[in-house]
């Protein structure tokens, strides 16, 4: 079975960070897309606009000494959203991060519009980026 264009999208953009191809990370997304991160950690909020969502990722780089790597361990696709499960490594400033993670990505006219980011051990996490 063919994987769904959606699905083929994100898992084009999943490809592109672990490259640090900010170029086709921007060529797929809207330019109004919205990024939820979930938390209470300087990463955490919404970044609303294409700029605000390259910046958010750009800052994962940064801030991890470029160490950040997410792995892809599945994704759901549909005519409407796809969800992917990941797991997010990374070291900062002594710190090890290693936690489960569900993205929901919104898709329309072949752009994502919206991403919303859940963390298995969401203190965790918070606790690697503050």
């Amino acid at each position: 079975m063919a994987e769904h264009p959606n699905a083929a999208l994100v898992r084009k953009g999943y490809e592109a960070f672990a490259k640090r191809d900010m170029a086709t990370i921007r060529d797929i997304f809207s330019q109004q897309i919205v990024w939820r991160q979930s938390g209470t950690s300087p990463v955490s909020g919404e970044h609303r606009g294409r700029d605000a969502a390259l910046a958010f990722l750009g800052r994962l780089v940064e801030l991890s000494g470029a160490t950040i790597q997410v792995e892809l361990h599945d994704l759901l696709g549909n005519d409407e959203h796809v969800v992917a499960l990941s797991r997010e490594t990374g070291n900062r400033q002594g710190k090890e991060l290693n936690v489960l993670t569900a993205q929901v990505y919104h898709v329309r006219d072949g752009k994502i519009t919206e991403a919303w980011s859940v963390m298995q051990d969401q203190r965790r996490y918070d606790d690697f980026w503050s």
